[in-house]
């Protein structure tokens, strides 16, 4: 089973409940309420040690959204008392009183303080480790649980036993739809992207504005702003792989969970606001470098080293392509003009960095 740290943690085993083929999706209305059931003192231990669901909060100078969060959370620990859930926060030496707002003003939260930054895939790998939960909600700081959404993933999850994973309906703050769901990548869906293809034909997209929001979806990767993953299946394929720093950790994890024949869906009747960014634009340039670095990461790991060196290839055709272009935005005043010229620059920097990546 997917634990190391045997002294801190408990983690008890749940049998597989993945008792069919996939099939059709179970779209029927969350269950508010669990069925009056004769007193049996095993079931209520056992339920007392493993919760409904367990969520992990990775956080680096966040404070504000990280206490929005939570308290969207707790709202829903208070509208829903029959699911029960464990909350962690995993704090990655925050700079701005983050650790002490959460021990003061939620005390309920498991916070744990790490010494030095570890990377977002790490740091959720520290609490999935010490976790009970029957599902792990990967769930970012920057997000608001809007009502109902995690008895809805819940429910899902627990009606469709061939769902490894499931992400929510990400919402823009204006309340608009976040796309957070992708094709898995490829070479040539990257070649697409990277040039924009996808306003002539889409490929390397899906159309999500397109999809009803009644109706899951089957998809091959969802965001890992709000990702939702059965504990059997975190103990069949591993937990983030932690060579990931940042970006990337999650096409990874959904890669293998479809490798092992589970499915992955987008679930709408769950939704959630993503402010988007605010740990990453703190050090923005560096992360667009990491956010490159994942991918060939991603690619080295899942489609070799040939195909690791011909993505560095693309990308440096793409960056090249972009500081042609970025030439004439030295000539101009457009209103974007200092966003182009940022952007030239971050290209710039891809460019030397790609070698030693």
């Amino acid at each position: 089973m997917f634990c190391s740290f045997a002294k801190t943690c408990v983690c008890t085993p749940v049998a597989n409940e993945r008792t069919s083929k996939p099939g059709a999706v179970n779209v029927s209305q969350p269950i508010q309420s669990k069925p009056l059931a004769a007193p049996d003192l095993s079931a209520s231990l056992l339920a007392d040690l493993i919760p409904d669901l367990s969520i992990v909060i990775v956080s680096w100078n966040t404070r504000a959204l990280l206490a929005q969060c939570l308290h969207s959370i707790d709202e829903e620990r208070v509208a829903y008392p029959n699911l029960s859930m464990e909350v962690f926060v995993v704090d990655n030496v925050s700079h701005d009183g983050s650790g002490a707002m959460v021990r003061q003003r939620f005390p309920w939260v498991q916070l744990i303080e790490n010494r030095s930054n570890v990377g977002f895939a790490a740091g959720n790998n520290q609490a999935i480790e010490m976790s009970r939960g029957r599902y792990i909600l990967l769930l970012n700081p920057d997000t608001q649980v809007i009502a109902g959404a995690l008895q809805a993933l819940v429910h899902f999850m627990d009606t469709n036993p061939q769902a490894g994973a499931a992400g929510s309906r990400l919402l823009n703050p204006d309340g608009s739809l976040q796309i957070s769901c992708y094709p898995r990548p490829t070479l040539t869906r990257e070649i697409w992207r990277l040039f924009h293809l996808d306003k002539l034909y889409p490929y390397a997209i899906y159309k999500m504005q397109q999809w009803w929001i009644t109706q899951p979806r089957n998809v091959d990767i969802v965001q890992g702003a709000s990702l939702i993953v059965r504990r059997d299946v975190i103990e069949e394929v591993g937990g983030l792989d932690a060579d990931y720093f940042i970006y990337s950790e999650e096409v990874d994890l959904c890669a293998r969970i479809q490798n092992a024949n589970w499915r992955i869906y987008w679930v709408p009747q769950s939704a959630v606001i993503h402010y988007g960014g605010q740990s990453t634009q703190q050090v923005a340039t560096e992360m667009f470098l990491k956010l490159y670095e994942g991918k060939i990461i991603y690619f080295r790991k899942n489609r070799g080293q040939v195909a690791a060196e011909l993505y560095k290839l693309i990308l440096l055709m793409a960056s090249t392509a972009r500081l042609a272009i970025s030439l004439f935005t030295w000539l101009g005043r457009s209103a974007g003009r200092k966003r182009h010229l940022q952007l030239a620059s971050n290209y710039r920097r891809l460019v030397f960095a790609l070698p030693r990546m």
